[in-house]
């Protein structure tokens, strides 16, 4: 309810920035304007995360897909310096896929890596920002990550929530924490780092 009360009005108010946004991906970077993952969410069902598309195609000579630091361009690194490219996720909240704070939603292939500790991170819905986000982002460790992921399992309580996402606001001001030294983002979880 908290979730629905905040996110419903918040994306009728936004919608023109939406619209804008959407416009200048598509002049920028082509279609789709949208970028659709699978990801995990709460106990590990799998639901499709949408987000503003940040990076452009380019492929290798085998047909790959180039790495992120060479797809990502300016226009998507100021998306994702402002987090704009997060403010089609709203529908994942509405459809109750995900709630404005919790663990960030990773990749379906992180799955089988995860510890049976880490595996606690879905015990409740994906957030739009969590306890991680505001405390790091990522410039911080993925141990350090699963650890304040956990914390906020174990601690959840709705002022919390407020805390969260007042920070949030805070950081995406001083636009803190949007990518490990080298890397387009973080670097890939492997089990171990």
């Amino acid at each position: 309810m908290f979730d629905l009360l905040i996110t419903i009005p918040g994306f009728i108010l936004s919608l023109p920035v939406l619209g804008i946004v959407a416009l200048f991906v598509r002049i920028k970077l082509g279609s789709p304007v949208i970028f659709q993952q699978e990801r995990p969410g709460l106990n590990g069902k799998i639901f499709t995360l949408r987000k503003f598309r940040t990076m452009k195609n380019a492929f290798d000579e085998d047909g790959q897909p180039l790495p992120d630091d060479q797809r990502l361009t300016k226009f998507g690194r100021m998306l994702r310096s402002t987090s704009l490219d997060e403010l089609p996720e709203m529908i994942n909240v509405i459809r109750g896929e995900m709630s404005l704070v919790g663990p960030r939603p990773l990749l379906v292939s992180y799955l089988d890596l995860y510890s049976d500790e880490q595996k606690r991170r879905h015990h409740v819905l994906p957030g739009i920002t969590g306890w991680a986000q505001i405390n790091g982002r990522n410039t911080i460790s993925w141990q350090e990550k699963f650890q304040l992921d956990l914390w906020y399992v174990d601690n959840y309580s709705v002022w919390l929530d407020i805390k969260i996402l007042f920070n949030t606001f805070l950081k995406v001001v001083r636009r803190e924490g949007i990518a490990q030294p080298g890397e387009a983002t973080m670097a890939a979880f492997d089990g171990e780092n």
